[in-house]
């Protein structure tokens, strides 16, 4: 059982970086067009923050715990 719970939880981590990265590659191409709407590109980078704090706090919890 845990076993299947940590496959899942780097499968959903990688899901997160695999978007993450996506966006970083969108914003960069956004950010190159002088016609892009700034609050598009707010919306985006909020959003890859909070992909990052998602993906922060999974890797947390995926971590063994050593106190145990």
């Amino acid at each position: 059982m845990q076993e299947n719970y940590s496959e899942d939880l780097q499968s959903r981590i990688q899901k997160l970086k695999t978007e993450h990265r996506d966006l970083d590659d969108v914003l960069k191409r956004l950010s190159d067009d002088r016609s892009t709407d700034e609050l598009q590109i707010r919306r985006l980078k909020k959003r890859k923050l909070q992909l990052k704090d998602s993906i922060a706090m999974l890797e947390s919890q995926a971590l063994p715990d050593l106190s145990a």
